[in-house]
């Protein structure tokens, strides 16, 4: 087999800017589509959420808790000494 640097670097060459057009080619077919007011892929369908609201009330309690406890820490109803000092 025969190496060959230079036949070797134009095909390198060759295949990246082939590559490369491509990319520019499907950007701008992609941007144009779009720009127009098309969709690429599928329209989307409308989906049922996927939680429920007894979900979210079970997490706001627990943030309505965790503002609680810090609060306490806040205004000192919690004291706690530093074994750093």
């Amino acid at each position: 087999m025969l190496f060959d640097p230079v036949r070797d670097w134009i095909i390198l060459l060759t295949l990246s800017l082939f590559a490369f057009v491509c990319i520019v080619v499907w950007n701008v077919w992609a941007f144009d589509t779009v720009a127009s007011g098309g969709t690429i892929g599928a329209n989307a369908v409308s989906a049922p959420p996927v939680f429920n609201r007894s979900s979210i009330d079970v997490i706001h309690a627990v943030f309505e808790k965790r503002a609680g406890e810090e609060a306490k820490y806040v205004t000192g109803v919690y004291r706690y000494a530093d074994p750093s000092q």
